[in-house]
């Protein structure tokens, strides 16, 4: 089952701990987001198989942008 994981706030992407192709488990960092000097992990709600990782360190996300999509 497809499960697409979305920004909650505007952010900046700080770093991209996982990969393409990698088996995640439940409470699994998949990237730190960094906000206001803080920086919040980006973790796994159901195990799966990342598809896709839609954005790079670097990036500036908004609420609801697309950031992983696993399978």
């Amino acid at each position: 089952m497809e499960q697409i994981i979305r920004a909650e706030m505007v952010a900046s992407v700080h770093s991209v701990v996982s990969e393409v192709g990698a088996e995640v488990a439940v409470g699994d960092t998949l990237m730190i987001l960094e906000s206001m000097k803080m920086e919040i992990p980006v973790v796994v709600e159901a195990a799966g198989t990342v598809r896709e990782i839609s954005v790079q360190p670097g990036d500036v996300v908004r609420e609801g942008d697309v950031l992983v999509i696993l399978d």
